[in-house]
C-alpha cells in the first residue's frame, strides 16, 4: 500500500514539546498522543507494513495445533501503543468524575467533555480491579474485550483520532519485530534463559504485574509484548482458523467476534510460564475469567477473575471512513450467562 496523506488531529512531538494540532502529514513516524483535558499522553510506535509468516512450526517448544499451519500474511502500516494501557489513562474513561476532576485542572486545553459524556462507560466495579497490585504506572486489567473497544470509542471522542484493538495478525507481526520468517520463539530469539530480560512472567513476577516498560523492548521499540499482562485482540478465537486461511476459505483480515467466548488474547502474563509468552502463542478467553462476579447476568465490562488480562491499542495508517468507524465503535455487548 502506498501511504496516503493523513489529515487528522494528532499529537506530535517536536523536540521536547508535545502539542496537539490538526495537520496533514506525509511522513509515517512514531508520535505521542496527548489526551486533552488531562496530564496523560500515550506513545505510539510506527510499525511499517510488510509480509510475514504467522504461526509456528511443530518443532518449536511449546507449539500447539492452533498455531498451524504457518501462513503468509500481508500487514498494512499501523501505529501501536509503545506500552500497555495503564490505570492512569483507563480510569479517566471508566470513571466520569475522575475525567471531569482532571479536566478542571487543565482548563487551558479542550477536554471534549461534551463529546465524551455521550460515550458508553463501564458500570462501577464492586471491588478494586487492581487487587492491590499497583495502579499508577501499572497496566489496567480485568476489562472485557467489549470494554477495551468502548475505551477506544471514548478516546476517539476525546482526540478525534481513530484507535482500535489490533488484529491477531497485527499483534503477532508487531511482537516478532525483525523475525518475519517466524523462526524464533520470542522476539529476541529462542533462548528461554533470556526471557527475564524482556518479560515479566511467573519466573520473576513475584506474584503480580509490574509497571509498564520495566523490561527491554523488542526491535520495534515495543515494551511488554511478552508477559506482564495478556492483551486483547479484535479476533474471535477459532482453533482451526489458520487452516481455513491457508486453504483460502477464510479471507477476512481477522476473525470477527460473533460469540462472547472465546476471543483471542496474546502475549502471556505475569502468571504464565514461558511457552505461553511465545510470539505465536494464542490464548482463548473463557467464562472462568468472570467466576468471582456475583452479578446475574455477569458484567459486560469487568472480568473480575482475569488480573492477567489488559490491552494496548493501534491506529491504522489509513484512516477508515466515518461509516466504518461508527460500525466498529457502535457494537452491543453479547450477554453473559
Amino acid at each position: 500500500m502506498h501511504l496516503k496523506h493523513l489529515s487528522v488531529a494528532i499529537a506530535i512531538t517536536i523536540g521536547s514539546v508535545v502539542q496537539t494540532t490538526a495537520q496533514t502529514t506525509t511522513t509515517f513516524k512514531s508520535y505521542t498522543q496527548v489526551i486533552p483535558g488531562s496530564d496523560q499522553t500515550y506513545a505510539l510506535v510506527a510499525i511499517p507494513g510488510g509480509k510475514f509468516l504467522m504461526g509456528s512450526l511443530p518443532s518449536e517448544k511449546g507449539h500447539k495445533p492452533d498455531e498451524s499451519p504457518q501462513h503468509s500474511v500481508v500487514i498494512e502500516p499501523f501505529y501501536m501503543g509503545k506500552y500497555e494501557v495503564t490505570w492512569d489513562l483507563y480510569d479517566l474513561f471508566a470513571f466520569t468524575n475522575m475525567e471531569k476532576e482532571m479536566a478542571a485542572k487543565y482548563t487551558q486545553t479542550d477536554a471534549n467533555l461534551a463529546k465524551t459524556d455521550a460515550t458508553t462507560r463501564p458500570s462501577p466495579p464492586y471491588v478494586d480491579m487492581s487487587f492491590g497490585m499497583g495502579r499508577s504506572g501499572y497496566p489496567a486489567i480485568n476489562m472485557t474485550q467489549y470494554a477495551a473497544i468502548k475505551f477506544c470509542a471514548w478516546l476517539y471522542a476525546k482526540t478525534g483520532v481513530f484507535y482500535r484493538l489490533p488484529t491477531e495478525a497485527e499483534w503477532e507481526y508487531a511482537c516478532r519485530g525483525n523475525d518475519k520468517n517466524a523462526t524464533l520463539a520470542y522476539s529476541f530469539g529462542s533462548d528461554v534463559k533470556k526471557l527475564g530480560e524482556y518479560a515479566v512472567f511467573n519466573g520473576n513476577s513475584g506474584g503480580g504485574y509490574k509497571k509498564v516498560g520495566t523490561k527491554k523492548p523488542n526491535s520495534f521499540g515495543l515494551y511488554d509484548m511478552h508477559g506482564n499482562v495478556m492483551e486483547w485482540t479484535q479476533d474471535q478465537y477459532i482453533e482451526g482458523y489458520y487452516a481455513s486461511v491457508a486453504k483460502g476459505t477464510a479471507k477476512e483480515p481477522y476473525a470477527p467476534t460473533t460469540t462472547l467466548y472465546p476471543n483471542s488474547v496474546r502475549g502471556g502474563s505475569w502468571d504464565d510460564d514461558p511457552t505461553v509468552l511465545r510470539s505465536a502463542a494464542r490464548t482463548p478467553s473463557a467464562p472462568a475469567w468472570k467466576v468471582l462476579d456475583p452479578q446475574s447476568p455477569k458484567s459486560d465490562w469487568w472480568l473480575t477473575s482475569a488480573s492477567f488480562v489488559g490491552f494496548r491499542f493501534v491506529r491504522p495508517a489509513k484512516t477508515p471512513t466515518e461509516e466504518e468507524i461508527k460500525a466498529y465503535y457502535d457494537i452491543k455487548p453479547i450477554k453473559d450467562y
